[in-house]
């Protein structure tokens, strides 16, 4: 496959989006005033996968093991600069006001991270005249041309992996519990912005110093007794996902569009009772 593509400048993907941020860029995301949401999927995990399951391997290498009731899960985390209409650094001539400091995705777009997920631009936000042909060459035979851009997705991949255990740090202290399904959709946690910036302070100061250890006395292994392992629920906003889940011992909690909440959960499907 090749693509072309050139910025148009246009802004449509600055606008209206929960945009991926590492452990550092939602603490600058925070510093700067904006606001960062927590998104979180689970994904049930009895038993590990073969070794040359790829797509497990990715899914494993950004989560963080936990239990849910007797069943075996891995927890996903994302934490996302969140913002309705334009983004608070867009500039109006449609410019980036924090350009040389900007998120590694901004900076990847509109290229994809997940190496599962082939580039598609009638999935992007960019208008087709940003695709057309002889525009600068993006990829060539499926495959990214621009040697910077596979960097930056591999530093975007590496971050994803090393902030995974602060991550599960940073729930800890927050009390964030509850997930979605993984390919359900997700939950969004939303702390106060105070809290929220201290309790990444503090799991990045401890991240650093886990960091150095490791790097003297190599990396601690992941926990897998159960007994060592977070406690998280399950959410749906389908009654028989819930049943399903809670049919093999998982904990799990349904959805009532009509009942309170405190997260916001955010479904692939209508809400089934």
């Amino acid at each position: 496959m090749n693509i072309d593509f050139e910025c148009t400048m246009c802004g449509n993907c600055c606008h209206d989006l929960r945009l991926p941020l590492t452990l550092a860029e939602a603490l600058a995301w925070l510093a700067r005033g904006n606001e960062v949401q927590v998104l979180c999927e689970a994904l049930p995990w009895p038993e590990e996968p073969a070794a040359d399951n790829l797509q497990a391997a990715h899914k494993r290498r950004r989560s963080f093991a936990a239990m849910s009731g007797s069943l075996p899960a891995r927890i996903v985390v994302i934490l996302t600069g969140a913002f309705a209409g334009p983004c608070p650094n867009l500039q109006p001539d449609m410019r980036c006001g924090i350009y040389e400091a900007r998120p590694l995705v901004c900076r990847i777009y509109p290229a994809e991270i997940n190496p599962f997920i082939a580039l598609d631009p009638a999935g992007k936000a960019c208008p087709p005249e940003a695709w057309q042909p002889g525009r600068a060459p993006l990829l060539r035979g499926g495959q990214l041309v621009d040697a910077a851009t596979a960097d930056l997705i591999q530093r975007s991949r590496a971050a994803d992996s090393a902030d995974a255990p602060a991550k599960q740090a940073l729930c800890a202290l927050l009390g964030i519990d509850v997930a979605a399904l993984a390919n359900e959709g997700f939950v969004v946690h939303s702390p106060p912005r105070a809290a929220l910036l201290a309790a990444l302070q503090q799991v990045n100061a401890a991240a650093s110093v886990s960091d150095a250890a490791a790097g003297a006395t190599g990396t601690a292994p992941e926990a897998t007794k159960s007994d060592d392992l977070p406690v998280w629920r399950f959410a749906s906003n389908r009654r028989a996902t819930v049943n399903t889940l809670e049919s093999v011992g998982a904990l799990g909690a349904w959805v009532d569009p009509a009942g309170a909440m405190p997260f916001e959960y955010l479904g692939f499907y209508p809400a089934a009772a």
